[in-house]
C-alpha cells in the first residue's frame, strides 16, 4: 500500500472519529430544545458534554490539517468550492463554543436564554451541513481540468446531498439521545429512552434510503458490507434503547456512524473528490497528494502523537463517566 493510500485511510479514520464524538455532541445541543423541559434540565444536558465537547473538536482540526498536508489539491478544491457552507460551519462552531462558556456568566434569564438558543441552532446547522458537504463529495461536483470547482452554491443543494443532511441530523440526534440516556438519571433518562424509540425508526428509514442510493451509484461488495453493518447496528441500537441498555445502545449507534462513514469513503476511493463533468478530471489519491517525503514525515509525527491524544481523551471520558441529574444542579441564585 502506498503512503497516499495510507493517508486516505487515516483521514477517513479521523472523520469517522469526529462524527462519532461530535455526533452525540451535536445531538445533545439539539436536545436542549427537544428533550429538556426547563432551564435546570438544559443545564443537565449541557453538563453531560461540558468536559468533553472541546476535545471532540480536536478530531475536526486534525482531519482538516491532515487533508491540507497530505492532499493539498483536495484541500484547495474542497475549501474553495464549499467556501460558504464551510464558513457557516466554522462560525457555528465558534459561536457554539462561546455559548457553552458564556451562558452561565450572568444570572439574567434573557442572557441565558439567548445563549441556549445559540447552542441549539449552532448544533443543528452543522449537523445538517456536514451531511450536505459529504453528500456532494461522494456524489461528485463540477471540477474542471485545472482541479478547480466551477459550480455554484445551488449545485450543492441537490436532492442527494440534502438527503444526506437529513440523515446526519437525525442520526446525530439519535446518537445524542442514547448518550443522554447513558449519562443521566431520573425523568430525563426515561424521556430520552422514549425519544430514542420514536426517533430511531425515522433515522433508520432516512439512512437506508441514503445509503442504498449511495450503493446503487458507486458501491461495491465492501461498501455493501459496510451498509449492512450500519443498518444492522442501527436496528440493534433501537432495540437496546427500548430495553433500557443505554451502554449497548450508545455503542451500537456509534457503530452505525462508523460503518456509514466507512461506506462513504469506500465508495469514494481511489477518488478523493470526483468530477461530475469528466471522470478524467477526478481528484484522486494520486494526483491530489503531497510528495512521498512529506507523507513520510507526517506518518512519523502521527505515529508518535496519535497514541498520546487517544490516551488523554480516553482518560477524560473515564474521569467524567458518572451519570448526572437535576439533583446535581444547584438552584440559580435569586
Amino acid at each position: 500500500m502506498e503512503l497516499h493510500d495510507v493517508w486516505f485511510v487515516l483521514i477517513a479514520v479521523l472523520w469517522t472519529g469526529y462524527f462519532f464524538l461530535e455526533g452525540f455532541d451535536f445531538g445533545i445541543g439539539v436536545l436542549t430544545k427537544v428533550l429538556a423541559r426547563d432551564r435546570k434540565e438544559r443545564r443537565v444536558l449541557i453538563n453531560t458534554i461540558g468536559p468533553v465537547w472541546d476535545g471532540n473538536e480536536v478530531w475536526l482540526l486534525t482531519a482538516g490539517g491532515a487533508t491540507f498536508a497530505a492532499f493539498p489539491e483536495w484541500y484547495a478544491t474542497l475549501f474553495s468550492g464549499f467556501y460558504l457552507p464551510l464558513l457557516i460551519i466554522l462560525l457555528c462552531l465558534i459561536v457554539r463554543g462561546v455559548a457553552f462558556e458564556y451562558r452561565s456568566k450572568r444570572p439574567e434569564e434573557k442572557w441565558q436564554t439567548n445563549w441556549e438558543h445559540a447552542i441549539f441552532w449552532t448544533s443543528l446547522i452543522p449537523a445538517v451541513l456536514w451531511g450536505v458537504a459529504f453528500g456532494n463529495i461522494v456524489r461528485g461536483v463540477k471540477i474542471d481540468a485545472d482541479m478547480e470547482y466551477v459550480g455554484n452554491l445551488w449545485d450543492l443543494l441537490n436532492p442527494y446531498a440534502l438527503l444526506g443532511g437529513l440523515v446526519t441530523l437525525s442520526l446525530f440526534t439519535f446518537h445524542g439521545t442514547v448518550f443522554a440516556g447513558l449519562k443521566t438519571v431520573g425523568d430525563i433518562r426515561e424521556r430520552a429512552r422514549k425519544l430514542a424509540l420514536g426517533l430511531g425508526p425515522v433515522t433508520a428509514v432516512l439512512a437506508l434510503v441514503f445509503l442504498g442510493w449511495t450503493q446503487l451509484d458507486n458501491g461495491d461488495s465492501w461498501s455493501l458490507l459496510a451498509m449492512i453493518v450500519a443498518a444492522g447496528a442501527l436496528v440493534a441500537a433501537i432495540v437496546a434503547a427500548g430495553a433500557g441498555r443505554e451502554g449497548w445502545a450508545f455503542a451500537l449507534s456509534g457503530l452505525t456512524i462508523v460503518a456509514a462513514v466507512a461506506m462513504l469513503f469506500l465508495t469514494l476511493f481511489p477518488n478523493v473528490m470526483p468530477s461530475s463533468l469528466n471522470d478524467a478530471w477526478n481528484l484522486t489519491v494520486t494526483n491530489a497528494s503531497s510528495t512521498p517525503y512529506t507523507l513520510t514525515i507526517m506518518t512519523w509525527c502521527a505515529g508518535i502523537a496519535t497514541p498520546l491524544v487517544l490516551l488523554y481523551q480516553s482518560w477524560t471520558y473515564w474521569v467524567f463517566r458518572k451519570r448526572i441529574g437535576t439533583q446535581h444542579i444547584a438552584d440559580a441564585p435569586h
